[in-house]
């Protein structure tokens, strides 16, 4: 995944949530996103948005409520988000399971009011790609299948994060030597036997660098001599820095800015083993796995929400910030048409996963599902994007009767910002 610096400014905030319960005089004064700058915008001016596949958002969108009528929230006491999707909820698990494009529409623009929202002092976002790989692979090692793919280890350690909650990809990772927690082996140790008997392996892979990838997109398809194919998902790290080793390509002259991307980096580790070894081994974060038994064949890998990821319509963002099954209207040109041509990518879409690189209140990770065909599209996308969250309308800042933020200055550019260095990697 990717690094980006966490912006910590608290001017130009969104505040007044309406706390459960309370009407509409009564509002909690505490900052919805202080990381960012939200404006009220219209449904009417978000490019192609009368155009876009409400009906695929929509049952996106209802397979997260699942998960919100089935659980808590992840940190107490429940965000004001998370609390007003809920009623939200009720109402589309009322609705028909086929339902048109055109009440999917409506029932969006019912139930949410759109606002523009971005880090402070940016115009735009900045959108990423991911996808669930496929490799062949075994259970048993042999000359062939020698890359082993780790379980989690019984001997690691994850700390809840300071809010409260379950433990996160942005957990620190420990250890118990002589009593006392250290942190956990990086991705050269591991590599190098650090693991001994706690190292469990669920599977073993042809080439490490598909072990390497299948680390940086959390999941991947292994399909066995017999055709049985393994759907492994993350279940737990390290606790390590990630290091783009796409930038430490750029860094050291060795591929162009201009020309980086996933494929490009593959291209570099199978053409120079030995230095391809040596970079994947600078990025000291390691993931394991775990045997996704309860997804179907046709299933998206597992999000962190818990659910099967759709691929087109599900997002990861920073969950620090944001709450899962929250609706984001994305708008941004990628190359995602023949041969990398840059298309209008103007789609509704579902905060369903994260990353421990996802940081912002305007980034995020678009899932664009399994196979070698959507990861060359995942690995070009680096590109700025609008992002437009969409509030539950009781949520709204003058229903709340409490200040807009400051609106943007004149000056402040609107259009697209250039694509940014990619950090895929």
């Amino acid at each position: 995944m990717r690094a980006l610096r966490l912006i910590l400014a608290l001017s130009g905030i969104l505040t007044g949530a309406l706390l459960p319960g309370s009407g509409p005089a009564r509002a909690a004064m505490a900052p919805l996103f202080p990381q960012a700058v939200i404006e009220p915008t219209g449904f009417a001016d978000l490019p192609g948005w009368a155009q876009d596949d409400h009906a695929k958002a929509f049952a996106a969108f209802r397979r997260s409520c699942g998960s919100i009528a089935r659980k808590g929230d992840l940190v107490t006491p429940s965000r004001p988000v998370f609390a007003a999707l809920r009623p939200i909820c009720a109402r589309a698990a009322r609705l028909p399971k086929n339902i048109s494009d055109q009440k999917a529409q409506a029932f969006f623009e019912k139930e949410f009011r759109p606002y523009t929202i971005a880090a402070l002092e940016q115009a735009n976002g900045f959108l990423t790609g991911y996808y669930e790989s496929e490799v062949e692979g075994s259970r048993i090692r042999s000359g062939e299948f020698a890359t082993p793919l780790y379980a989690r280890p019984g001997d690691l350690v994850i700390e809840s994060p300071p809010g409260g909650g379950p433990p996160t990809n942005k957990s620190g990772a420990f250890r118990k030597v002589e009593g006392k927690l250290v942190p956990y082996h990086d991705r050269a140790a591991i590599e190098d036997g650090a693991l001994g008997d706690q190292g469990r392996v669920v599977a073993w892979i042809r080439d490490p660098a598909d072990a390497f990838f299948a680390h940086i997109q959390g999941s991947v398809r292994v399909r066995l001599p017999d055709g049985e194919v393994l759907r492994l998902n993350y279940d737990g790290h390290n606790g390590q820095p990630y290091t783009p080793i796409g930038r430490l390509l750029i860094e050291r002259g060795l591929v162009p800015r201009e020309k980086m991307s996933m494929d490009a980096i593959r291209a570099y580790i199978a053409a120079h083993p030995p230095e391809g070894r040596e970079l994947m081994r600078q990025n000291r974060s390691y993931i394991f796995f775990r045997i996704a038994h309860e997804l179907k064949p046709d299933d998206g890998a597992v999000g962190a929400q818990g659910l099967p990821l759709m691929a087109g319509r599900s997002i990861a963002v920073d969950k620090a910030i944001h709450v899962y099954g929250t609706p984001f209207y994305l708008d941004a040109a990628l190359p995602t048409g023949l041969e990398g041509a840059s298309e209008p990518f103007e789609r509704l879409m579902i905060a369903q996963d994260t990353g421990s690189a996802i940081i912002g209140p305007a980034r995020a990770d678009i899932f664009f599902g399994a196979g070698t065909q959507a990861g060359t599209v995942a690995g070009r996308i680096q590109h700025p994007g609008r992002f437009t969250l969409l509030l539950p309308r009781a949520l709204d800042p003058a229903r709340a009767r409490v200040p807009l933020p400051k609106p943007r200055p004149a000056q402040a550019p609107r259009a697209l910002l250039p694509a940014a260095v990619s950090e895929t990697p």
